[in-house]
């Protein structure tokens, strides 16, 4: 059987019944499409890589329970899901990270190893003052006015990813310029 000659219908449903061949044939038709559309949105190479694998094992895994009606719609949908759980996934780690300080910050606070709060946030308010005003607004927007990223996008006119961006280089920024106030534990 000449799998390459097959249409995607005839491939679903030899993926199935279990053919590995009907498998290879489909992730050589589709695994450059998904890694464009993964390495569009993440922007990093091994990580759009990782997540067409993680695709085609979950396609490969409930070949017998999933219902494909039509196969590169469905692989779409499918990678455009494993990148949206990955962007959120990046984003409350990166929301956790910032936890963690904050909470070694207000740690330090109540046990008066640091000077003071007032002085704390006149330091913030310097560090953001010298920040450009795009990523400074941004960052402002996410973390005092608790915007969502998709909501800062569309006030400001920018893309999702450019939003990201520009939290993690405030939130880098912030880092560098605020050790006075981090301990050494």
């Amino acid at each position: 059987m000449n799998v390459k000659q097959l249409d995607d219908k005839r491939l679903v449903e030899f993926l199935q019944e279990g053919k590995i061949s009907a498998f290879e044939e489909i992730y050589r038709r589709y695994w450059y499409k998904l890694y464009g559309i993964a390495y569009h949105q993440t922007g990093v190479r091994e990580e759009a890589e990782e997540l067409v694998q993680e695709v085609f094992l979950t396609v490969w895994n409930r070949r017998t329970e999933v219902v494909i009606r039509h196969l590169d719609l469905y692989l779409t949908i499918a990678i455009k899901n494993q990148v949206y759980d990955y962007i959120k996934s990046q984003i409350s780690y990166r929301k956790y990270q910032e936890y963690l300080i904050f909470q070694e910050i207000h740690q330090h606070y109540a046990t008066d190893e640091i000077v003071n709060f007032s002085e704390l946030s006149a330091a913030v308010e310097n560090v953001l003052s010298r920040l450009p005003e795009k990523s400074a607004e941004v960052f402002k927007r996410s973390r005092f006015e608790n915007q969502s990223v998709r909501e800062i996008a569309l006030g400001l006119n920018l893309s999702e990813k450019a939003v990201e961006y520009h939290i993690t280089k405030s939130l880098k920024f912030l880092k560098e310029n605020l050790k006075p106030f981090q301990s050494d534990n």
